[in-house]
């Protein structure tokens, strides 16, 4: 019945902080669209084939989830790139790991895995296939 995730909505409480994350540190693309009911003005990141709504805490749209709060997400993204090369990334933007490299099983399979936190502390997995 399901074939994919198209998106999933990130609560911030730094949007800045945030956006400068998934962007600088993530490698993703900042998009700004017009969606909901009424129409306004949204941002979402962009990777791939799928993009994370941002959020802000206590500005959030409706509908929304029963308990947004920031630092509540446990995240797995697969790279584009050998994990070596997201490590030396990480390094250069002086962004710390939090757990890795370390093997783990993923949605296809086993993976290789370093961890870190994003600005709201949600926990971010960082993985290549293996």
């Amino acid at each position: 019945m399901i074939d994919h995730l198209d998106h999933l909505v990130l609560t911030t409480s730094r949007p800045q902080a945030c956006i400068d994350f998934y962007v600088r540190v993530m490698g993703m693309h900042l998009e700004t669209f017009v969606g909901g009911t009424p129409p306004v003005e949204r941002q979402a990141l962009k990777f791939g084939q799928q993009k994370i709504n941002i959020h802000v805490q206590g500005a959030e749209f409706e509908p929304k989830a029963h308990l947004p709060v920031p630092g509540a997400l446990d995240l797995c993204f697969i790279a584009s790139k050998p994990l070596d090369v997201v490590m030396a990334h990480l390094a250069a933007q002086d962004w710390p790991v939090v757990e890795g490299p370390v093997l783990r099983t993923g949605a296809t399979g086993k993976i290789r895995s370093v961890y870190v936190r994003d600005p709201d502390h949600n926990l971010i997995e960082i993985s290549e296939q293996v």
